[in-house]
């Protein structure tokens, strides 16, 4: 990411693009999504089970601050500017890294949430854990490895569709809603950048100070059905939005609908044993990534349709009510999975993916 930032920083000329965007096309189809899933590992491996959804919620409180922020900033710096400034965060971001964070390993998971004659929900779960169950992952996943891992728990299965409906649903409506505000309320690109800041300062507002409230109060799985919910009726608003304020109320919603992704992590990070939590993380970011795919497929020429003249009937915002029906398909689910039960025993069975000595 460095590199590309570095690129546009440079020059942004027609050859220069080019270079940025094969480069970035290469990189993402090996990296794409990969530091929020190995950051989300990364803090399954040193956070004991009870704390995972307030720091999970936590750290994507940061990353909503961090939208908002790169927003604000590209709102006021010249282009130019824009693309060093990127430049010079990627890399902060790197020397931070390498310079506080200590390489996760299953040695010191037992000692990073511990405190002085305390035995925590990890500690007891390493005692119990054979030898050969606690090697670290060693090679690439295959397909048939992401299938196997969807198979050992009936709960992740359930946390993996409810991720797929539900990012259906968020992607669908946003490949929309410029279009649908665009052509309903003559909104322009600042106005919906507005949205977006908005639906940001939500968000962070939410997972930073509530969420980590509500959570030992209501438990993740509440939490996650009433995140689905309200995420529900946040694109329901935006479908049927009758006035030009609408559209901002709905964005506002977002300070509940924010809940459901923090939730199915950490739900998600349970059912894994203590070596799998990079690849259960990584699962779920691409069931994420293929939602994203098909999403736009199926919702653009929806939207464009319903948008036209030869619409079958009138209802502009169409789509974005079909992408609150997939919502609510995800939030039907939400009430029948499983309660998350942590691990209390580690079998060979329980890691497909181990290696053999």
């Amino acid at each position: 990411m460095i590199m590309l930032a570095a690129i546009l920083a440079y020059s942004r000329t027609t050859e220069y693009y080019y270079v940025y965007y094969v480069l970035r096309t290469m990189i993402s189809m090996i990296t794409e999504g990969s530091v929020q899933c190995l950051a989300l590992a990364y803090v399954a491996d040193n956070v004991a089970e009870s704390q995972r959804v307030s720091v999970f919620g936590i750290l994507s409180g940061i990353a909503s601050c961090a939208f908002v922020c790169g927003n604000l900033t590209a709102r006021f710096l010249p282009t130019s500017a824009t693309f060093q400034f990127a430049a010079a965060g990627n890399v902060v971001a790197l020397v931070y890294m390498r310079a506080f964070l200590p390489d996760s390993t299953i040695e010191n998971v037992s000692t990073s949430t511990a405190k002085p004659d305390t035995v925590t929900e990890t500690d007891s779960l390493l005692e119990k854990a054979p030898q050969k169950a606690l090697k670290l992952f060693k090679r690439l996943p295959s397909f048939r490895d992401t299938a196997s891992l969807l198979g050992t728990s009936h709960t992740f299965s359930q946390a993996a569709m409810i991720t797929f409906f539900s990012t259906v649903a968020e992607v669908g409506a946003q490949s929309s809603l410029l279009y649908y505000l665009k052509a309903q309320f003559h909104f322009d690109k600042d106005q919906f950048a507005d949205l977006m800041i908005i639906s940001g300062i939500s968000g962070t507002v939410s997972q930073l100070l509530l969420m980590p409230i509500l959570a030992p109060l209501l438990g993740e799985m509440k939490l996650l059905s009433v995140g689905l919910f309200f995420s529900f009726v946040h694109l329901l608003l935006y479908s049927i939005a009758w006035a030009s304020w609408v559209p901002y109320a709905a964005a506002l919603i977002s300070i509940v609908a924010i809940f459901a992704m923090p939730c199915l992590r950490s739900i998600a990070s349970k059912e894994i044993g203590p070596t799998e939590q990079g690849k259960a993380q990584g699962c779920l970011t691409g069931i994420c990534s293929f939602a994203h795919v098909i999403s736009p497929l199926a919702f653009s020429p929806l939207s464009a349709w319903f948008l036209s003249d030869s619409a079958p009937f009138r209802f502009p915002g169409f789509s974005i009510m079909v992408a609150a029906f997939a919502g609510m398909i995800a939030f039907g689910l939400s009430l029948m999975i499983n309660k998350a039960e942590p691990m209390t025993c580690c079998s060979s069975a329980d890691y497909p993916f181990s290696v053999e000595p």
